[in-house]
């Protein structure tokens, strides 16, 4: 969102463009209901709409560790004996591909217990908590201080990685849906390929910005957003999201669904 936000361009865009900022469930629901024309939106959400396209070009993926997205258990409670999970109600995609991965672990019935980002208060009512986002990447930087504070030894599985371990495929959590198509579709994939691309250009400028906002060091942030986050949407992440896709149908856990994916250079 660099452009959209900072000059030169961010007048411009302006006359394009009104945004209205939301989490994005919620952008996902005014896809839905037509009441917005383009998204943010955790792919899980195209498979229950599937009227709306996908913006080519830009994501929010991993191939690789992400750091933001958590499943964390006690040490001494095996993935396929663990019998209740506490899901951060924040994101219906990543509690999709926790599905999946318990069906590969051999624990394919486990229930999720929808909660907030709460993670002495998850793992208090269940026996594993997902968390995700920034609750996330404070967990990990509260690793040592909550050993010594509670004394139980905890076991932090980055979600992305174990995708990728168990399908080699990316992590792909998010793209840009749109109730657009033509040249209105492709002038709006430039727009945000070209705003993409600028924010890459000014990492150290958003690191600086991130870090007013989080109790998190400055290099973890530069990390997170530098190498933990994959932003392109190539070859690899539509693989991903076809695999993802395929997966869940199986699982039993979405309905069917082929994302369809216009043509545009990335």
């Amino acid at each position: 969102m660099w452009d959209f936000e900072h000059p030169p361009l961010n007048t411009q865009l302006a006359a394009r463009y009104h945004l209205d900022w939301m989490l994005p469930s919620e952008c996902a629901e005014r896809l839905a209901t037509g009441t917005a024309e383009i998204g943010l939106v955790p792919i899980a959400a195209l498979a229950i709409n599937p009227e709306v396209r996908i913006l080519p070009g830009c994501t929010i993926a991993s191939k690789g560790n992400v750091r933001s997205l958590l499943l964390v258990r006690r040490a001494r409670q095996p993935i396929h004996t663990l019998r209740s999970v506490a899901a951060d109600t924040a994101s219906r995609t990543t509690v999709t591909y926790a599905r999946i991965l318990f069906h590969k672990w051999g624990n394919p019935h486990v229930p999720f217990v929808p909660m907030a980002a709460d993670l002495d208060a998850m793992l208090e009512r269940a026996d594993a908590a997902i968390v995700i986002g920034d609750p996330a990447l404070l967990a990990l930087e509260e690793k040592a201080n909550r050993v010594e504070r509670t004394g139980e030894e905890l076991i932090y599985h980055d979600l992305a990685a174990e995708w990728r371990a168990e399908t080699g495929l990316p992590f792909v959590s998010a793209v840009w849906g749109a109730r657009l198509d033509g040249s209105a579709l492709e002038r709006a994939a430039e727009d945000f390929i070209s705003s993409r691309d600028h924010g890459l250009a000014h990492m150290d400028a958003l690191v600086d910005e991130w870090s007013a906002r989080l109790p998190v060091p400055a290099e973890t942030i530069h990390t997170y957003l530098s190498s933990n986050i994959h932003y392109t949407l190539d070859d690899e992440c539509i693989e991903g999201m076809r695999g993802f896709f395929r997966m869940a149908a199986e699982a039993g856990v979405l309905p069917a669904y082929d994302p369809e994916i216009a043509a545009v250079a990335v």
